[in-house]
């Protein structure tokens, strides 16, 4: 299965070009986002030292944590047993995509702020309801889940917060929809990936006309769960490079 929508970044433009946009996926890293903005409008102390764990309550009871080798940061497991800057940890859940450092922030604020995340973007269909690999609560039937017409309603709603869309600019995994840009080209992306899953959403800055918004979630065989060299990478590098050759046509002038 292939989503994708191609909106305008300006105003609350509906988008110009969908396919599949309100098919469910599981979110994979996409959600990280979301956890972000809902740390940053709580009114966190980012500058916080924050003990370093692997351990986190279950939302269905218990606890659970990461497993090393599934996340594509060490640096957060290098600080374990220690503290951290919690601003440290934000940054690595954007750029480097931690799950731990994810897990870590969501200790600092709570899911019901996830969800007013999503609720204040306009989201129909996506929810965070759990931490990444609290597996008890998948197997509850707690999923998070994401389309990607909620994943630019998502992006959208931090126009008003460029210090979020900065640090979105510096992720470090670009062979995917930043891949199929231009080099230079400012992109504000996050992407996600699992075995049988690869999506992303990003704003694009061409230099010759109005940025856009671009979603692309897939499910299949490509996606083979690897953080860079997965093949699903670059089909959606593909689908950025057509959208960015008919980027004029995006914003109506």
């Amino acid at each position: 299965m292939l989503s994708i929508v191609v909106a305008p970044w300006a105003g609350d433009a509906e988008p110009v070009f969908t396919r599949h946009p309100d098919e469910l996926y599981d979110a994979a890293s996409t959600m990280k986002v979301a956890v972000l903005a809902a740390l940053h409008r709580g009114g966190a102390d980012l500058d916080a030292e924050v003990p370093v764990e692997n351990r986190f309550e279950s939302v269905v009871g218990g606890e659970f944590g990461n497993l090393r080798d599934w996340d594509s940061d060490e640096l957060p497991w290098r600080l374990l047993g220690g503290r951290a800057p919690l601003r440290l940890l934000a940054e690595r859940m954007i750029t480097h995509s931690s799950n731990l450092a994810t897990n870590l922030c969501l200790t600092r604020t709570d899911q019901r702020a996830v969800a007013e995340v999503w609720r204040r973007a306009g989201a129909t269909r996506s929810a965070s309801p759990r931490g990444i690999e609290d597996y008890a609560a998948r197997s509850a039937g707690i999923h998070n889940l994401v389309t990607a017409r909620d994943l630019v309603r998502l992006l959208r709603s931090l126009a008003d917060e460029p210090e979020l869309l900065a640090l979105l600019e510096r992720n470090a995994f670009r062979v995917d929809l930043a891949a199929g840009l231009p080099p230079g080209t400012r992109i504000a992306f996050k992407n996600g990936w699992v075995p049988g899953a690869r999506h992303c959403v990003g704003l694009v800055h061409p230099p010759d006309c109005p940025p856009y918004l671009l979603a692309v979630c897939y499910t299949g065989p490509l996606a083979d769960g690897s953080d860079r060299t997965d093949p699903a990478a670059r089909l959606l590098a593909r689908v950025s490079a057509a959208v960015w050759r008919r980027r004029a046509e995006i914003t109506p002038r």
